[in-house]
């Protein structure tokens, strides 16, 4: 605490590997805003299943419920939602004013996850200090993974989500035939939100390329936070959302407050 009474900033110093003589990077703790990017595409490693994100859930699409994650946070500046280009108009026609109403803008990007990013690089908030990317087909989300993942974000460059994997996996080759097996204490499931310090997602997008895995930080998540693939997940989807704890609401101050509309 100052002098004043103010609260000190906290700074944290960490290397940024791509950067000339792995220079130091500060970045102010109490100061992290955020930009919100939310894409349709699907991650690497799962071409196919990029339908997941229009899925309806009890009459409401997962992308809806993926952007509503992110919203009435003080500390996110922008929420953008990005479409395939070949949709974008359709769906800016759909889902446009309700977006619109909640502050989010729509982008047209694709048709990998990296070419959504890149179509973003250049739209992201100047008072955002760090970018948080998320899977649109990822509706089932904690409230908790996501505050500490922002608590989290300035302390290191990248930060993810991460499940633990239950069981035994089994490696195949290309023909679908089994070669090993593998301790499922060693892997983990690579989820979003994925929360960057802007200027190395922005190094990212613009040249269309994915972070080594080093480069993570994990944090360890809810396992309901699934991905849907498809109109075949819709069941399992409403079960993992009924499941997920629910957000405290602040308490009314006085009767007048609780009286508005």
């Amino acid at each position: 605490m100052a002098n004043d009474g103010t609260p000190r900033q906290r700074t944290v110093h960490w290397p940024v590997a791509t950067d000339p003589g792995c220079q130091a990077t500060e970045i102010h703790m109490a100061s992290a805003t955020f930009s919100v990017l939310v894409l349709t595409a699907s991650p690497p490693g799962q071409a196919g299943e990029a339908g997941g994100a229009f899925v309806k859930i009890d009459g409401r699409e997962a992308l809806l419920r993926s952007v509503e994650l992110f919203l009435n946070r003080d500390n996110v500046k922008q929420i953008q939602l990005v479409f395939q280009p070949e949709a974008f108009e359709a769906s800016k026609r759909k889902f446009g004013g309700h977006l619109s109403f909640s502050g989010v803008k729509v982008l047209s990007g694709g048709p990998r996850w990296v070419d959504q990013l890149a179509a973003a690089a250049d739209t992201i908030s100047p008072e955002a200090t760090h970018v948080i990317v998320h899977d649109a087909a990822r509706p089932a989300v904690a409230y908790t993974d996501i505050d500490q993942i922002m608590e989290e974000a300035p302390k290191h460059p990248i930060i993810a989500i991460a499940t633990p994997s239950r069981s035994t996996l089994v490696e195949v080759d290309e023909g679908g035939n089994a070669l090993a097996y593998h301790l499922p204490a060693r892997f983990m499931n690579l989820c979003t939100p994925q929360v960057f310090v802007k200027a190395r997602f922005l190094e990212l997008a613009r040249s269309r390329a994915e972070p080594h895995a080093s480069e993570l930080k994990l944090l360890k998540g809810s396992p309901l936070n699934i991905r849907i693939g498809g109109a075949g997940d819709v069941s399992l989807a409403k079960a993992m959302l009924s499941l997920l704890p629910k957000p405290k609401v602040r308490p009314p101050s006085s009767p007048f407050e609780e009286a508005q509309w």
